[in-house]
């Protein structure tokens, strides 16, 4: 492994300290069977990660924030769960062709499903809209393994050093991959009108777009899964993976593909969407983001923020 002084790309030392430790836990898990690796990343992200991290104490600042008729026993599951599920999800990223052979034999279900298999026998695109819930990449590798011509769009991290050998783990699971970004979205747009499936994440806090409502408060939410819908008729369909209480195998959820309007209203729905989900599995969404950062912002600028500024 370089150096940080032997290494050109911009990084910090910490950075790359932080990468370097992570680089050693995921290869000694690896070494492991995958009936033990997974429970272990699990157990160690929830013991040793969320407290250092400061992940149990956002954990509670969000729920505190959108939840606040939770119980405190609650409260306190959910700040041990979610990092569970967050340290099982990064090892079965990692583990290549155990994660894949067990993510292409879930089961898929859902209203969406028939919709989804009619846009490709007509050769239509297909937007996949999902979130930080359960494990996300289990449905790109089942519907690959179900013959799909299945991309996706990614952000890369903010450590270079991670970010290397994270994009090479995700291409393992299947390939296209768009880097968001301007020759990735060109690609991306490129495989859209070649009837492709997108797959996006879209529940994270994105600066410039409009202010939606995610568990009854105003969130930045990115309305760019809709836009591209509309521009280039594509079926919008929100798709799920639900860990199930084994901790290692999921279900895939298809849900009803959102009705074709504006990109805010379409938006919206898939937001209410997740949120019913979510509370259906309070610990398998990453509580851990930062999803509601105008928390702090006055009504004004909250009103100026909503779609059409209402």
């Amino acid at each position: 492994m370089p150096t940080p002084s032997s290494d050109t790309r911009k990084g910090t030392r910490a950075q790359w300290a932080q990468n370097a430790a992570l680089r050693l836990v995921i290869g000694a898990a690896l070494a492991l069977p995958y009936g033990w690796r997974v429970p272990l990343m699990g157990w160690a992200a929830r013991t040793i990660v969320a407290p250092l991290a400061g992940w149990r104490r956002r954990i509670r600042e969000n729920l505190a924030y959108v939840r606040p008729d939770l119980p405190e026993a609650e409260v306190a599951r959910l700040t041990r769960a979610v990092p569970d599920n967050v340290g099982r999800t990064l090892i079965e990223i990692y583990s290549g062709a155990d994660f894949v052979e067990r993510a292409r034999a879930a089961p898929i279900e859902g209203p969406g499903l028939a919709a989804l298999e009619a846009a490709r026998a007509e050769g239509r695109p297909v937007i996949l809209v999902t979130a930080h819930f359960g494990n996300y990449d289990v449905a790109r590798a089942n519907l690959i393994g179900r013959g799909h011509n299945m991309g996706a769009l990614y952000r890369a991290m903010s450590n270079p050093w991670f970010n290397d050998h994270y994009v090479a783990a995700i291409s393992r699971i299947g390939t296209p991959m768009f880097e968001q970004g301007r020759r990735g979205m060109s690609q991306l747009v490129r495989h859209i009108k070649g009837g492709g499936v997108l797959g996006i994440l879209t529940d994270l806090n994105a600066y410039g777009s409009p202010a939606l409502d995610y568990f009854g408060k105003p969130a930045l939410t990115s309305t760019i899964t809709a836009e591209l819908a509309l521009k280039y008729d594509a079926a919008l369909i929100p798709i799920y993976s639900v860990r199930q209480p084994d901790g290692l195998s999921f279900v895939v959820r298809v849900e009803a593909p959102i009705a074709p309007s504006d990109p805010a209203t379409m938006t919206q729905a898939v937001n209410d969407n997740l949120e019913a989900l979510v509370r259906e599995h309070m610990d398998q969404w990453f509580w851990i983001h930062r999803r509601w950062k105008l928390r702090n912002k006055s009504p004004e600028k909250l009103r100026a923020l909503r779609p059409g500024g209402n």
